[in-house]
């Protein structure tokens, strides 16, 4: 679309908008009715360790939302002359999991607990061995069903248990709602029903029953919606929350919110079988969507679903490119003294040095744990880089290592798929910061799996543009037509993609360094025994 074109298209309500909160960045995409970006804005936050808890507070959500649609104004009133005051549709997501729970009154009853907190292991493990499924510490079951291990006072007084995608909507729309991916982040879905597990919510009922609480758990969880169905519309609250400018009309149709599972899904064009995706920043997770059921359970193996409801092998771990930007960010400190700096020039430079390094990577280990790491069995993390003397010690080995431990647990969950059940994928997708810096992130990935890699030219959008997606499909689709048709029919026909083979090299190259880093995890343990 030209110039004008897109003036149009906002005047006349033909955008859609995704809203995607990530752990350090939320984020907006505003997109014309061929799909194509054409106004962004965001916001950088953290969270922040609070009494033993990983959170974000109440103030931080609204605060950074406001900023953020605030920006994305900002950025059409500059490109285009226009003030957003109407939009098509919108989709809310944010990143999956956790526990947020709402008395009758809708106040808040504990602080939000995200997805990074592994403090739920006697939780997880009584649920999965209950079910026959493998429940995560970080799902929204476990994080109840330890509130109700522990006794705490706020379980009998729940009247609403969600998520911050489905707490963003509920206080958009009026709906307590989920779209079905990020309600498979709660609770097991039954893809033949597309709802939650009737037989598991039964067992998790009777489970609890002797506590007498006043409710069951269907009564505290959002609806589960699909793909396409409608979510509710904006209300005037709703549209002041997000602009209180008092310039964005209410009445505006909202598509299920959706975790960064399923808009990493969308963005890449793996919502059917056979196809997957790597999704790379603070935390990664690679989602492989199924032909048929594995053959055991397996506790580094989550399952949930597509957008649509079909089945998913996840691999998900914590943590990913907080270390490598933490040292990305005392190298800039230490260049900063000098001049002045190019942020992103530096993380570009350090990547590509990092392909002069040697495949294993001259015997360096790096553990990039931030927080517990649950695929490699570790509650709590610490950050640690460790050498023999005669290990060789340089810059481009330093950074490749680093690269190869942000995907390293990855690969350890991957391998029980890619090589224990013998999965097969026809394409996988990498997006997200990780790949950012052409061909780096790219081979890296290649090598873990040992598969071919592709990469879009819209890698860089993310989450905000797969639930602008999702939106659109709500508001585009034709009758009958699937998520996946859409996508190939009106999203991605004729879009570039950059795809890389594996090289053997590399491959061998990241296995050696995979056996010593499962060899150095005594060492790891030490550290967070003692530190």
């Amino acid at each position: 679309m030209g110039m004008e074109e897109r003036i149009a298209a906002i005047r006349e309500k033909r955008t859609v908008l995704g809203i995607e909160f990530g752990s350090t960045r939320i984020k907006a995409v505003l997109v014309d009715s061929a799909h194509t970006p054409i106004a962004s804005g965001s916001h950088e936050w953290e969270n922040r360790l609070e009494n033993g808890i990983w959170t974000y507070s109440l103030e931080d959500i609204w605060t950074g939302l406001q900023d953020c649609y605030r920006d994305l104004a900002a950025d059409v009133k500059r490109q285009y002359g226009e003030e957003l005051t109407a939009i098509g549709a919108i989709g809310f997501s944010a990143m999956m999991h956790g526990y947020m729970v709402f008395d009758e009154q809708g106040e808040l009853m504990v602080p939000f607990r995200t997805w990074r907190n592994t403090i739920t292991e006697e939780a997880a493990r009584e649920l999965s061995a209950e079910f026959g499924f493998n429940i995560p510490q970080r799902w929204s079951i476990a994080h109840l069903y330890q509130a109700i291990l522990k006794k705490e006072e706020h379980v009998s007084r729940i009247s609403y248990l969600s998520t911050l995608a489905c707490y963003i909507h509920w206080k958009m729309t009026g709906q307590k709602v989920a779209g079905i991916g990020e309600a498979s982040g709660m609770f097991p879905i039954d893809s033949d029903t597309l709802d939650y597990d009737e037989d598991m919510v039964r067992k998790f009922d009777a489970l609890v029953a002797d506590r007498r609480f006043p409710w069951k758990l269907r009564d505290i969880l959002p609806k589960v919606l699909v793909a396409g169905q409608e979510g509710g519309w904006l209300t005037e609250e709703g549209a002041r929350l997000l602009d209180p400018s008092g310039r964005l009309q209410a009445g505006i149709p909202v598509c299920p919110p959706e975790g960064d599972a399923g808009t990493g899904m969308a963005a890449t064009r793996s919502v059917d079988r056979r196809t997957g995706n790597v999704s790379a920043g603070t935390s990664v997770f690679a989602m492989i969507v199924l032909e048929k059921a594995l053959s055991r359970m397996y506790p580094q193996i989550d399952m949930v679903t597509t957008p649509s409801g079909d089945p998913v092998a996840m691999v998900h771990c914590n943590n990913c490119t907080s270390d490598l930007n933490a040292w990305v960010n005392l190298f800039g400190e230490f260049l900063g003294m000098y001049g002045t700096l190019d942020k992103n020039a530096l993380y570009g430079d350090l990547y590509r040095k990092a392909m002069e390094g040697d495949k294993d990577c001259g015997g360096l280990i790096a553990f990039n744990y931030f927080s517990g790491e649950p695929v490699t069995g570790f509650e709590e993390g610490r950050p640690l880089f460790v050498r023999r003397p005669d290990s060789r010690f340089t810059l481009a080995n330093f950074m490749r290592s680093h690269l190869y431990s942000s995907l390293a647990a990855l690969k350890i969950g991957l391998d029980i798929l890619l090589k224990e059940e013998a999965v097969q994928i026809d394409s996988v997708t990498g997006h997200g910061g990780l790949f950012k810096t052409e061909g780096v992130g790219q081979s890296i990935l290649a090598a873990a799996m040992n598969a071919p890699i592709s990469v879009m030219e819209t890698a860089g959008e993310g989450g905000a543009w797969g639930i602008a997606l999702l939106a659109a499909y709500m508001l585009y689709r034709e009758e009958g037509q699937s998520l996946g048709e859409y996508l190939d029919q009106k999203v991605f026909a004729g879009m570039q993609a950059r795809t890389m083979e594996p090289d053997p090299a590399d491959v061998a190259g990241f296995d050696a360094f995979i056996a010593r880093y499962q060899a150095c995890m005594p060492v790891e343990r030490a550290a967070v025994d003692t530190l």
